[in-house]
């Protein structure tokens, strides 16, 4: 079942369960899909991966938000935001703890044979199409560094 039926029928879900919050965060997957669709350039369609990368992109968005928010001290506006993310995040796979993201990289730096920070592009190519929807991209980031960094970690 794609992505865009599943959120239709949640929407529906949500209407008649009266859940606000889940609402807002479906009508806004169901925006982005359309959007992603009919832009110029766009297939009509959207693959698995596509949809993948659409989500992670829509609870970026919301992260960042939420940062902002609470250096602004915006609580009202943080909650609407951890809500929505919450609510999206259900639709991605679930995600690696720290420990299973740092045994990925090691396998990856292995793989690859990175031994120093300056093979950092190469361990993150290979790390974030394999991690793709499991990690985020800045926490890869930080653990590559970390491990090509401090080898023995």
């Amino acid at each position: 079942m794609s992505l865009e039926t599943t959120v239709n029928e949640q929407i529906k879900a949500a209407m008649l369960a009266r859940d606000e919050a889940g609402l807002r965060a479906l009508r806004a997957i169901k925006a982005a899909i359309l959007l992603a669709k009919t832009s110029e350039g766009g297939s009509g369609g959207m693959s698995p991966e596509e949809e993948m990368r659409l989500l992670q992109r829509l609870v970026k968005q919301r992260r960042d938000s939420l940062e902002i928010f609470e250096k602004q001290g915006r609580e009202d506006l943080a909650v609407k935001e951890r809500e929505e993310i919450s609510v999206i995040e259900r639709f991605l796979p679930k995600s690696l703890s720290e420990e299973e993201l740092y045994a990925e990289l090691r396998a990856v730096i292995a793989e690859t044979g990175a031994s120093s920070p300056a093979d950092m592009g190469r361990v993150m190519g290979v790390a974030t199409k394999r991690l793709a929807g499991r990690a985020d991209g800045q926490a890869i980031s930080k653990a590559v560094k970390s491990l090509l960094a401090n080898p023995g970690t």
